[in-house]
């Protein structure tokens, strides 16, 4: 097993494992009225020892929000990582589920400084190394309290630097914002073999010396090859939605090349998705989510090189016929 490489998180003093912990899945289910924004049953014993197999194994960022699980993925990292050194944990701030099971997205300073005093308290630390605005707009960051509170944060210690997580579909307008402006430290993006909207605005943001950070590098666990056409998610697990039957059947036809790749390189398909991510040299850290012990190690494995032909066929492969799979996604999800 050879060591995860670690990179300075653009112009912050944050050194990260180029690896990290999505922790997102370990919130387990959660509803919002008869939507699911959850990952569907977990068991807490099992997450925890994926979270100390990830640590273990020398992956020492982990992402997380407080809208995960309403709070449960938080709560577990606080338990089991606390205000331990060594670790950077970042989070996300900004959705708000109702008493009518609807969700409202809350950028105001009032909600954002009492939402970090109730993470700090979940997480069990004194700070929080990495705040993140979760999925802010234009309209919201023009208002301008949001981007007020995080400065506050930082003022008080609260928080040491803060970050916007970008739209799945349309990142550029709130990324060009804050690039424009010289605001914030970070980027958290879509990028996949999938998912390639966010490679122009990265690659621009890190010139500028923003931290980046990769999620969703398997798609729901698409290029991880554990599902097929017929594939079925319960009502508690987001990706009924996301991964609907039409999407899996044209996911399957589409991503024969990529899975042939993983066969010829003797490889699993998820080590192909995340050597994908990280051949882009702007990425800080790519955050896979890990349920179980067995995902983290598989995830701590530690990248391998793709060469320069096989970069290009998954370029090729986006281009031909992923470009078209990720529309369908977005007109699915989207209703």
């Amino acid at each position: 097993m050879s060591a995860i490489p670690t990179n300075t998180f653009g112009r912050t003093d944050l050194v990260v494992s180029r690896i990290g912990f999505g922790a997102w899945a370990i919130g387990g289910p959660a509803m919002a009225g008869d939507i699911a924004i959850g990952w569907g049953d977990i068991d807490d014993a099992v997450s925890v020892r994926a979270i100390e197999t990830a640590l273990d194994r020398g992956i020492d960022f982990l992402d997380t929000a407080d809208f995960y699980g309403l709070g449960h993925s938080e709560e577990l990292i606080g338990q089991t990582i606390g205000n331990r050194a060594g670790v950077t944990i970042a989070t996300k701030v900004g959705h708000r589920l109702n008493s009518d099971g609807s969700i409202s997205l809350d950028y105001s300073k009032k909600h954002i400084l009492a939402a970090c005093d109730k993470s700090l308290r979940r997480l069990r630390r004194d700070h929080i190394d990495l705040y993140q605005l979760h999925s802010a707009r234009v309209a919201h960051l023009k208002q301008g309290e949001c981007i007020e509170a995080m400065e506050q944060l930082v003022a008080e210690g609260k928080i040491r630097y803060w970050g916007l997580s970008l739209s799945t579909y349309d990142p550029e307008p709130e990324g060009a914002f804050l690039m424009e402006r010289g605001l914030g430290h970070s980027f958290q993006l879509v990028l996949s073999v999938i998912n390639q909207r966010a490679v122009d605005l990265m690659r621009r943001a890190a010139a500028a010396g923003y931290g980046i950070i990769a999620r969703m590098p398997l798609q729901f666990g698409l290029l991880a090859g554990r599902f097929n056409s017929d594939s079925r998610f319960g009502p508690n697990d987001h990706r009924s939605f996301r991964l609907t039957p039409r999407v899996l059947e044209q996911a399957t036809l589409d991503l024969e090349p990529f899975f042939e790749l993983a066969r010829v390189r003797a490889v699993s398909p998820a080590s192909i998705a995340l050597a994908f991510v990280l051949s882009q040299p702007e990425v800080s850290t790519v955050i896979p989510g890990m349920r179980s012990p067995e995902q983290a190690a598989q995830n701590a494995e530690g990248p391998f090189g793709l060469t320069e032909s096989e970069k290009a066929t998954l370029g090729q492969l986006y281009d031909d016929r992923l470009k078209d799979l990720l529309g369908l996604m977005e007109r699915q999800e989207k209703g």
